[in-house]
Parts: structure tokens; C-alpha cells; sequence
């Protein structure tokens, strides 16, 4: 009954405009109702006080939202860190787009309250080869783990992930402009030892110049990096 009841709310708040806007930026989401963020943090924050787990018991998610809602409860609900551990498990196999992925991971405070066994946890994913398992660590570490005692360990981490899908790559190379935000001299001595994937490379620089915590100083560097990638096609270790 829950679920139904919960099906009921969503397409009593969905917006047509808003669904347009929405599916536009989540290319294959094709069961979108329309709901805003904020509406949906609501909604999960109620339902994580209630009996949370039904919810999230169903795998056969219908709506885009649903499966948003089952994210974010996941951020809410308050319970052993092993049941959570252990619903999250369930649920990062569910995960089909970037937007539910980056929500949940936002959304997963626990890891500030744990940092150290979730990030056990989040290892488990380290040598997977699903898309959006690998962006599950990457962003879960760019939102959690950029940190004095975690910087190295995340470098390293970042460094090794399977990139070959677009959603993972670019993940990847969001964590790292966002350590190079926090942790310019480290995130660059880890890239100048290391050569790492050429695309994802590329990313980075261009994520690095479009980020706000970068320095005019480094953007100048990854603008002429840039071009010299052009020329050259390639990215060797010490190239920085």
C-alpha cells in the first residue's frame, strides 16, 4: 500500500514544464514525472521516519522519482550503519542515470559519521566495471573524502577507476578538479607521477577551468596544457 500511496503523491505534484526541462538533461530517462528537488528531499525526509525499509523493498522501480525517493532515503533514514550498508548495496545496482546517482551520493551524510566504514564499503565498487558503480565512488569521495586524512588515498583511488564509460569518466574527472580545488599541489604531483586516461584527462582540465576554487595561476596552466595535449594526443607521467 505504501508504494501506491507514494505513486499517488508523485503524479499529484508532477509539472508538465518541469518534466520537459528535466528530461532534457537526463538523456534515457523516458518515466519522468516532472518533481522538483526540493519536493522529493521532503517527501524522503517523511518517509525516512517512517517504516523506510518497505519502501525501498521494491526493485521494479516505475518513475524516475522513485527511485530518486529511494536514494535520498537512504541519506535520511536513521538506523544501524549496517542495515544502511546494507540497503544501499541493494540499491546502487538500480541506479540508471547521473541524477539519481549524484543525489544519493549527496545525500549519504552518513559517511561523514562513519567515514571510515564506508569507505570499506565504498571499496568493494573500486575494480567495478559498471558505469555507475564507479561514479557512485567517484562522487561519493568529491562529497566526503576531500579531506587532509583522505586526499592521498582518494588521488589514489580516482587514479585507478574503470573510465571507459562516459558517465564514469566524467565523474572521475570532477573528483579530481574538485581536489585540485582543495589540494592543488597534491592533486598535481599525483597527475604529473601518473599517466591517466587521456579523455578523462582532458576532462579534468576543462573541469578545473570551469571551477570557482581553481586558481587563475593553475587555469593559465591547464589552458596551455591544453593546448599542448592537442598537438601531442597523448598524456605521459611528469607531463605536468
Amino acid at each position: 500500500m505504501l508504494r501506491e500511496e507514494v505513486q499517488e503523491w508523485l503524479k499529484q505534484q508532477a509539472e508538465a514544464d518541469y518534466q520537459s526541462f528535466s528530461a532534457a538533461l537526463i538523456p534515457g530517462e523516458e518515466h519522468l514525472l516532472g518533481i522538483r528537488l526540493p519536493m522529493l528531499r521532503k517527501k524522503a525526509k517523511e518517509l525516512a521516519k517512517e517504516d523506510w525499509k518497505a519502501y525501498l523493498a521494491f526493485s521494479d522501480i516505475e518513475f524516475f522519482e522513485e527511485a530518486m525517493l529511494q536514494g535520498m532515503i537512504l541519506g535520511y533514514a536513521r538506523a544501524p550503519l549496517e542495515e544502511i550498508l546494507g540497503e544501499a548495496e541493494k540499491f546502487i545496482p538500480r541506479i540508471r542515470n547521473w541524477s539519481v546517482n549524484d543525489s544519493f551520493c549527496n545525500s549519504f551524510k552518513v559517511a561523514k559519521k562513519y567515514p571510515g566504514e564506508v569507505w570499506e564499503f565504498l571499496m568493494k565498487y573500486r575494480h567495478s566495471r559498471e558505469e555507475y558503480q564507479v561514479r557512485v565512488v567517484a562522487v561519493m569521495l568529491l562529497n566526503h573524502y576531500l579531506t587532509e586524512e583522505y586526499i592521498d588515498r582518494v588521488l589514489e583511488v580516482l587514479g585507478a577507476l574503470d573510465v571507459g564509460e562516459y558517465y564514469a569518466s566524467m565523474a572521475v574527472a570532477w573528483a579530481f578538479a574538485s581536489a585540485w580545488g582543495k589540494f592543488p599541489d597534491r592533486t598535481r604531483e599525483y597527475l604529473a607521477g601518473h599517466g591517466i586516461d587521456p579523455g578523462t584527462y582532458r576532462k579534468t582540465l576543462q573541469k578545473c577551468l570551469e571551477s570557482y576554487r581553481v586558481s587563475q595561476e593553475d587555469k593559465a596552466w591547464a589552458r596551455r596544457e591544453r593546448e599542448r595535449l592537442k598537438k601531442t594526443n597523448i598524456v605521459l607521467p611528469g607531463a605536468l
